[in-house]
Order: C-alpha cells, then sequence, then structure tokens
C-alpha cells in the first residue's frame, strides 16, 4: 500500500510540474525580454537582434530589448545569459565566438554545448574582403602581391582574437603565404569605421555591417567567400572566381541558459521561425547581406557541434590562444 501511495504522489507532482511548464509557457512573456548581444553598436548581430526585437514584440505585446554587452571576444555578453535565470526573459544572440572560444581558452567559466539552449540557427552572411579606397588595389590578385611585397606591414581589422574576422584572414593568409597584423575593435561597427579611416589596410567582414559602406563607396570590395556572388554586390567577383577556393562566412543564433523550459523554447522557435518566414522579414535580412537559415533547436544543436570542431582545427593550425 506504501508503495501504491508513493507512486500516487509521484504522479502528483509530475502533472503538478507539467501544469505548472504549461502556464509559465501560456504567460510568456509577462515582462520584458533582454536580447544580448555580445558585440559593440552597429555590427550584424546587432542589427539581426533589432530586427527580431521589433517583430517578437509585435506578436507577444512584450518588449523584446536589445542590449550591447561586449568584451572578451562575446564571453562577456555570453556569460551574463549563462548566468540568467532559465525563463526565458534573458537570451543570447549568438556568432562565431560561441564555437571558437572552447578552442581559444584553456578554461571558461561556462562551455557553450552545455550551458545554453540552442533556439534557432537565424541567419548565415558570407565573408567579404574590403579595403579603404585609397589602398591602390582593385582584385584579389593585387591584393595579395601588395601584401606580400610588405610582409606585415599592412594591418587588418578584428573584433578581437579568435573573432569571425579575425579566424577567417588567419585561413587566407594559410591559403595565401601573406602575412599581416591584427587591429582589434569592439565589433562591426568599429572595425569596419577601423577600415574607412584607414587605421587598418584590410577587413575580412561579414556583409551586413559594411554593405552601406560599400554602396558609400566608403570601403572598396575586393572578394566575397561565397559560392556564387551576392544579389547585394553583384559586381563583387568571388574568390572562387579569381582564383582561390575560399569560402567562410558569419552566423548569427538565438540561444537561451540551460534548463530554460522546454515549452518556452519551443515557443520562442515557433515565433521566431514565423518572423524569419515573413517576406518583409526576409527581405531586410537579405539587404542586409545575410540569408535566412531558420533550423529547429536539435539541427541548430548540431550545427554547433559541427563548427566547433572545423574552428578548433583552424585556430590550431594558427597556433592561437587566448591564455
Amino acid at each position: 500500500m506504501a508503495h501504491i501511495f508513493a507512486t500516487l504522489a509521484q504522479l502528483f507532482v509530475l502533472a503538478l510540474t507539467f501544469a505548472a511548464s504549461s502556464a509559465r509557457a501560456q504567460d510568456y512573456p509577462s515582462r520584458p525580454v533582454e536580447l544580448i548581444v555580445p558585440f559593440a553598436a552597429g555590427g550584424g548581430a546587432e542589427l539581426l537582434a533589432r530586427l527580431l526585437s521589433e517583430g517578437l514584440n509585435k506578436r507577444f505585446g512584450q518588449a523584446f530589448l536589445v542590449i550591447n554587452r561586449p568584451g572578451a571576444n562575446t564571453n562577456l555578453g555570453t556569460l551574463s545569459v549563462v548566468r540568467a535565470k532559465p525563463d526565458g526573459y534573458t537570451l543570447a544572440i549568438a556568432s562565431v565566438g560561441l564555437t571558437a572560444n572552447p578552442s581559444l581558452y584553456k578554461s571558461l567559466a561556462f562551455e557553450p554545448q552545455r550551458d545554453l539552449e540552442p533556439i534557432t540557427l537565424i541567419a548565415n552572411s558570407p565573408t567579404v574582403l574590403v579595403v579603404p579606397p585609397s589602398l591602390p588595389v582593385n582584385t584579389l590578385s593585387e591584393f595579395i602581391a601588395y601584401a606580400k611585397a610588405r610582409p606585415g606591414a599592412l594591418n587588418y581589422g578584428t573584433y578581437g582574437a579568435g573573432s569571425g574576422p579575425h579566424l577567417a584572414t588567419e585561413l587566407f593568409q594559410a591559403k595565401t603565404g601573406i602575412r599581416m597584423q591584427a587591429v582589434p575593435y569592439g565589433g562591426g561597427g568599429p572595425a569596419a569605421l577601423g577600415a574607412v579611416t584607414g587605421q587598418v589596410q584590410a577587413l575580412f567582414s561579414s556583409v551586413l555591417p559594411v554593405l552601406g559602406l560599400v554602396r558609400g563607396d566608403k570601403l572598396k570590395p575586393i572578394a566575397i567567400a561565397a559560392n556564387r556572388r551576392s544579389e547585394l554586390l553583384p559586381k563583387v567577383p568571388t574568390f572562387l572566381e579569381q582564383g582561390l577556393d575560399y569560402r567562410t562566412g558569419t552566423w548569427f543564433g538565438l540561444l537561451a541558459p540551460a534548463k530554460t523550459p522546454p515549452e518556452v523554447i519551443n515557443l520562442l522557435h515557433r515565433s521566431t521561425v514565423a518572423l524569419l518566414q515573413e517576406p518583409a522579414v526576409r527581405a531586410k535580412i537579405l539587404e542586409q547581406g545575410a540569408e535566412v537559415v531558420a533550423t529547429t533547436p536539435a539541427e541548430f544543436r548540431a550545427f554547433i557541434t559541427d563548427e566547433t570542431e572545423r574552428l578548433a582545427t583552424v585556430i590550431r593550425g594558427a597556433n592561437i590562444s587566448l591564455d
């Protein structure tokens, strides 16, 4: 008899837990939600975060606040999400740093695949090489020849050691044999400005933070690291067209703290994917130089695993360490 009562008690607790979880999902969100962007203002991650903020605000009738928390190669902002209460009210906009940092640091204050819950991979943007208009090169071969004639003399912009632009440049240098000096910035906006003003002579950036500057002739595009030319930059040839098999890009995804209720994760996933499938939203993201991806949480988790392994190979090859 005691065994029966114990079983009934367990079922009762499970029922209460399920009911509480369902209630949480039905009530969510009942107050503003923070979207943490671990970069300085003006970069591609922030642009996408503001699109999500506007769309989710309309869908839920609740504010989704974009908060920039740059620092420590995205670790500062990401850690603030890891340490947040797992209730869906603090979310992370993540990018390449999330999958690079486990190989860049001997010890992290968190483990991305353990401490964060994937919601969806939002979009991907191919890398484009841009230079100041004053740099006397117009093609990839001219740029490589110019850099080789000045080993170590040219500067290139990054968002910090191990960031997307840093790893993209290291991969390019490994393929071409040139050497340049890294100059770190807080994000895509400041790095693009550094290229405009000539503080750096090259920037391997996602299309998002440099598109307007390219169109305004503030930056000169040399090549794009995709299989085909971008609809937004149809006159810019690919690296492949210019004889170099170099393809890479920057991805952006949405995550929550681990142990966030599955009902909240699923609700956020359904709402975000529905938003990303709206023609107007897709068009805005395309205008920023990115392509909508919109994966399931499971697909995003598998992507994070694969990307972590791929970047580990690049990082080991370049002998990069931040500890």
